[in-house]
């Protein structure tokens, strides 16, 4: 009895040492656990941004082409990431509910990391044996999108949970979701909210639907697959009605808005869209030459440019029609400007009839046989056009200088300049003429004569090149007489601008494209200013534009009512064809707005024998037809 109690009382005293050992054995691993956790809290949150630093994380930021009233998007400028930053309190409440409700309905709740999400995240992933299924909340999705990468490692997602915590800590929830919004990508390169509502929906994101705000929220789990333009368009609308379901389930709206949206048949913009794009082209390659590619990609660049979009949309139209309606004369192409005389602002400009190239020639080799090459811009191309008789003005106007005026005569008759015979459009000759006369009726004789006898070369040369003509530098001895008939190659967009200082009386404002470049912090970088220069005296001016506004001069040869006429407006207008029909051309304006119009084929094959009258003419009476309406009843000093 004695031996059992021994025994008995060994026994107690040992196994409360085991408890004891026990006891001390999981303080020590409760210890250990937390400084581990502690060690790597402090390891992979040593390297997280202040609260400062995240507020202020450079996001790249695509830059903005717009038409003159900021409203119209006409291209966006992006490397890889297609972004512009938005607070929250611009982006409607139902596309914040419908991201929730997809990604996170307990995003209000918890502490940065859903518990039950995780948990069923790795039942799903032990029972396929691969790390596979998400369970992360927006504020993890937000550290991983931000600061770490896609791969699925148990470090990494140590590292994403430890963040989050401190993320949360550091942010209020409605901060967190901004950010969010803002970094996370949509497929198409566009990252945050505001770069996915322009391109999908082509609007801002503060006046989407809520529909358009669901598929949205549904692109989130995939964004390259669930493309509106690919083969899994299908998948994302029925996402999208998911989203809706949950949203409606989360109470965020009600179970008829949800059916009302499900309903909602949704249009997106077609991808990679350019209005306007041999515009677009000219002002993205001025960006580039001022500020380099990269700042254009990256710095959110608001470039608010002098295109009046609905003229450019009319403009288009009726270049192209224009041109398929040439091709019976073969003039296969087309090319129209308009500017603002007062300021230079290009107001259209139309590079050829189709920079899409939906009727590009097949099997041509560019610059050298094809009638018409899409995507080069005429209006400002390296390779010049001779302008025919549309360079006349200038030789008259410094005739007029010079003292002679629009009743000195010259006599129209078969003439020999040293070997250079020209003849006049019709093969007539009309005796003695005015130079009114001879200049309203186009009459090449007398004009050669004008040259030869009143302005000479170099003169008429000085005041193209006063006017805005950039291209005529070649010794004087290159053009010869020739010179008054188009001899020296020009473009449209000079030739216009040119025009530009008869309508102004003598004042010449260069040609621009940009009204105000911003940064994307408002910055302005850029202004237009108004630069008018006087470059003639308005005696001589005010005659050019007397002669060339009119009708009854040039009816011998033009008609009554011909395309150059309008009949309650005073519009000055001449025409040019080039030798062998290769090009045919009309410049004309009013005191407020100048437009010209080239016809032919980017190979500079002739054209059956139609003059730029019968061409570019109708072109341009269409095209100028809307454009005045615009503008009140002007006169142009007498």
């Amino acid at each position: 009895m004695v031996q059992r109690k021994y025994y008995r009382h060994v026994l107690q005293k040992k196994g409360g040492r085991l408890i004891l050992r026990i006891l001390l054995g999981l303080f020590f691993c409760v210890i250990t656990v937390f400084l581990m956790a502690v060690f790597l809290f402090i390891f992979y949150v040593k390297d997280f941004p202040r609260p400062e630093k995240f507020t202020e994380r450079p996001f790249i930021e695509s830059s903005k082409i717009l038409d003159r009233t900021g409203k119209i998007v006409l291209y966006e400028a992006y490397g890889e990431e297609r972004r512009e930053v938005v607070p929250l309190d611009y982006i409607p409440d139902h596309l914040k509910n419908a991201v929730i409700a997809a990604e996170d309905a307990n995003f209000y709740n918890h502490f940065g990391v859903d518990l039950r999400g995780i948990g069923r995240a790795i039942l799903v992933d032990f029972k396929l044996r691969r790390p596979l299924q998400g369970g992360s909340t927006i504020s993890q999705q937000l550290i991983r999108s931000a600061f770490l990468t896609s791969e699925k490692t148990a470090e990494r997602k140590i590292r994403e949970i430890v963040l989050t915590l401190e993320l949360e800590r550091r942010y209020p929830k409605d901060q967190i979701l901004e950010f969010y919004l803002n970094q996370i990508p949509f497929g198409e390169n566009a990252y945050g909210v505001e770069a996915a509502s322009q391109v999908y929906f082509g609007k801002s994101v503060s006046k989407i639907s809520i529909a358009e705000s669901a598929l949205l929220a549904a692109k989130i789990q995939a964004p390259s697959r669930l493309s509106p333009y690919g083969e899994h368009k299908e998948d994302l609308l029925a996402r999208k009605d998911y989203v809706l379901g949950k949203m409606a389930e989360n109470n965020f709206i009600t179970e008829k808005e949800a059916e009302e949206a499900k309903k909602q048949i949704l249009e997106f913009e077609p991808p990679y869209s350019i209005k306007a794009p041999h515009f677009v082209m000219y002002v993205r390659e001025y960006l580039i030459n001022h500020y380099g590619e990269d700042f254009l990609k990256e710095k959110g660049l608001r470039v608010i440019t002098t295109l009046d979009w609905e003229l450019q949309e009319w403009a288009e139209k009726v270049v192209g029609e224009g041109a398929k309606a040439n091709e019976s004369v073969r003039a296969y192409n087309a090319s129209l400007v308009a500017i603002d005389p007062k300021t230079g602002e290009i107001i259209a400009m139309v590079g050829s009839k189709d920079f899409w190239g939906d009727s590009y020639p097949k099997n041509c080799i560019p610059g050298e046989n094809c009638l018409f090459e899409p995507q080069y811009n005429v209006a400002t191309g390296s390779l010049g056009r001779q302008p025919g008789s549309a360079f006349k003005p200038f030789v008259y106007v410094t005739a007029f200088q010079k003292g002679f005026s629009d009743q000195t005569v010259v006599v129209d008759e078969e003439t020999n300049f040293n070997g250079y015979q020209p003849q006049n459009y019709d093969g007539l000759f009309r005796g003695p003429v005015t130079l009114r006369q001879a200049l309203a009726q186009s009459l090449n004789v007398p004009s050669v004569k004008v040259l030869a006898n009143f302005a000479g070369i170099k003169d008429s040369i000085n005041t193209a090149k006063s006017f805005g003509i950039t291209t005529l530098n070649e010794p004087t001895s290159h053009y010869g007489l020739s010179l008054v008939l188009g001899g020296g190659e020009v473009r449209l967009l000079d030739m216009v601008s040119a025009y530009g200082v008869f309508a102004t009386g003598g004042l010449r404002a260069p040609p621009t494209s940009i009204l105000k470049i911003e940064d994307s912090s408002e910055n302005i970088l850029e202004k237009q200013t108004s630069s008018l220069k006087r470059v003639i005296e308005p005696e001589p001016v005010n005659l050019i534009n007397s002669i060339l506004s009119d009708n009854e001069a040039r009816a011998p040869i033009f008609g009554l009512n011909s395309p150059l006429y309008f009949q309650n407006y005073q519009v000055a207008a001449k025409t040019g064809t080039t030798q062998n029909y290769k090009d045919g051309w009309i410049i004309g304006y009013t005191p407020s707005f100048v437009a010209g119009v080239w016809a032919g084929n980017n190979d500079n094959s002739p054209m059956y024998k139609e003059p730029g009258v019968s061409v570019a003419g109708p072109i341009w009476k269409r095209f100028m037809e809307r454009a005045l309406l615009g503008f009140p009843q002007e006169s142009f000093l007498k």
